[in-house]
């Protein structure tokens, strides 16, 4: 062989050398282990530097801290090198938001992201798919389970070989945390949300609960809450073509399957995520938002590739409709800070609406457990089916809350104040004490968790009684208008009657002690003269004794009527503290 020629071909050699092992360079744990494992939080947040190192389009930033005291990592591509929201805004490009990891024992997100932005960064054709749209990604949402890595603790999960746990490192769920903002987490993350303001979100899940055919449901955030324009948009239009985009990728696509302890076949009811879910809080500042949940007991591969063809099919969707989906959504803040006058904060299903829905599922029975001697769930996963079922996703107003002119709060409700200003709320401090004349707010009824839930012993079932007073309201109070982008977070944090107000997640717990009270024996004479002296309460009073035998015949709920009807009694018991101008 001519020298020449040895050369020539060592040095293809070299270069086909090189192509491979800058291949595998590129490889994620996921591909490296055949589909078996998942990131470790060191190697996750390697490959995400490297991106940004090597591709001018990517841009990482550590923002915040987390509970276990490390920042989130957020991860923007935006293929022009802008990575300023408001010189993007401008341009009108698509922000569309990836969040990984918010249960670390769910990691199919983490896996399909990284590997779609590496894959971005490699290929013309994914860049030409992604000219109009930014990307912004956290990796990891929950460090803290991230770093809690075990291979038990998803008993049910068919893989991979080792994840994260679903607690943060105050053992708090962060899918149920993003009004109350008990973890560092969160407020990082809302601080990263109102940055960005995306036009669409996605929250990467696994599911656990029922057995059927589906490697690949999905939740839908719930159109009604969205507004006529852009819910109709999202129901009408664009989940169904997400669908259809699905299917030509050979997935089957269904809604999220929102049953656990019975077989889906009789039909189901839509989940209903209020602002504490990651999708019912980026709703209400009217971002279309969807929680991929893969199915636990398909096998990992199969998971993780279903969610990366999800998150392409949204990138293709959303470059081709993005245009669309910023002037609906316009439209409907617009709306909302300006014409809308009523707020939906409670919602109902309507059992009596649904929509029959093919479903792919398994025969299910009931057999003897081998365990316990009783009857038990099984799924045949031999005998597959086919057939219509009832999908309950018509839900109709159950509280209707009629917006205030503004909300004046005491300013020492700090946290309140706080969570309002980080969630972009903007407020007016009263400059001098002045009289108003306001709507109070009474606490009527309420229900309360008797087992703590996320750290709360949640209020829920809230009801108030109205009535107008004359309140002083001290220098350096706050007053908030209802005429802002963001009414529908102050609404539906500030009505008590809101399921996750903060009246329910206990903002306002000391009110509802009563501080001071009376001796019984001493009170008797003061009782009648409250009673000489007020014809009308007397006569109530009388009333009250002649219907309701147990108050006739109990001395100590008499006195309470009489002294809670008078002078002597607290105006701060049971009253909210925050306030409403008409």
């Amino acid at each position: 062989m001519k020298k020449t020629s040895i050369c020539t071909f060592f040095f293809l050699f070299l270069i086909i050398f090189s192509i491979k092992s800058q291949e595998k360079e590129w490889l994620t744990t996921f591909e490296l282990s055949a589909g078996k494992e998942t990131f470790t939080y060191e190697n996750g947040i390697q490959f995400v530097e490297k991106l940004a190192k090597n591709y001018p389009f990517f841009q990482l930033k550590t923002i915040g801290n987390t509970d276990i005291g490390k920042p989130l990592h957020v991860l923007v591509y935006s293929l022009d090198k802008d990575f300023d929201i408001n010189s993007l805004r401008k341009k009108g490009k698509n922000i569309v938001f990836f969040n990984n990891a918010i249960h670390a024992g769910e990691p199919d997100g983490v896996d399909a992201t990284l590997m779609l932005m590496r894959d971005i960064a490699q290929q013309k054709e994914l860049q030409k798919m992604t000219e109009n749209t930014v990307i912004v990604v956290i990796p990891f949402y929950n460090v803290d389970g991230v770093l809690q890595r075990n291979a038990t603790s998803r008993a049910n999960q068919n893989g991979p070989k080792e994840y994260g746990f679903r607690g943060n490192a105050k053992n708090l769920d962060l899918n149920r945390d993003f009004i109350k903002l008990d973890s560092e987490n969160a407020h990082t993350f809302t601080q990263i949300f109102q940055y960005w303001q995306p036009d669409v979100f996605l929250d990467n899940h696994v599911t656990n609960g029922a057995d059927y055919q589906y490697t690949f449901t999905c939740l839908m955030t719930q159109p009604e809450k969205l507004g006529n324009i852009l819910g109709e948009y999202l129901k009408k239009e664009m989940y169904p073509e997400l669908e259809k985009e699905m299917k030509s990728k050979k997935w089957e696509m269904m809604q999220y399957v929102n049953v656990h302890d019975t077989p889906p076949d009789s039909g189901f009811v839509q989940f209903l995520e209020t602002p504490r879910y990651s999708t019912g809080y980026t709703t209400l500042f009217q971002t279309i938002g969807f929680v991929p949940e893969t199915h636990m007991l398909k096998e990992f591969s199969q998971r993780v590739k279903s969610n990366y063809d999800f998150m392409f099919v949204i990138l293709k969707y959303v470059e081709k409709n993005g245009k669309n989906i910023q002037n609906l959504r316009k439209k409907a803040l617009e709306n909302i800070q300006y014409q809308q006058k009523n707020f939906i904060v409670d919602w109902k299903n309507n059992k009596n609406k649904f929509e029959l829905i093919d479903f792919k599922g398994y025969q299910a029975s009931l057999m003897k457990s081998k365990t316990t001697g009783k009857s038990r769930l099984f799924y045949d996963t031999n005998k597959k089916f086919t057939k219509k079922i009832k999908f309950f996703n018509a839900f109709e107003p159950k509280t209707t809350i009629e917006k205030p002119k503004s909300y004046i709060i005491p300013k020492a409700y700090k946290e309140v104040i706080k969570r309002l200003e980080l969630n972009g709320v903007k407020m007016e401090k009263i400059k001098e004490t002045k009289k108003m004349s306001l709507q109070v707010y009474y606490i009527d009824d309420f229900k309360t968790f008797k087992s703590p839930f996320e750290s709360h012993y949640l209020h829920y079932e809230t009801k108030v009684k109205k009535e107008m007073q004359t309140i002083t309201i001290p220098e350096g109070d706050y007053i908030v208008y209802v005429n802002q982008i963001s009414n529908r977070y102050i609404i539906e944090t500030l009505e008590p009657e809101a399921p996750d107000s903060f009246f329910n997640w206990n903002f306002f717990d000391g009110i509802l002690q009563q501080k001071e009270g009376y001796s019984a024996y001493i009170f008797e004479e003061t009782a009648q003269k409250v009673l000489a002296q007020n014809p009308d309460l007397k006569q109530k009073f009388e009333e009250k004794k002649k219907k309701d035998k147990n108050f006739a015949d109990n001395s100590e709920l008499q006195l309470d009527f009489i002294y809670q009807n008078s002078e002597f009694y607290e105006k701060s018991h049971l009253r909210y503290p925050i306030f409403r101008e008409l």
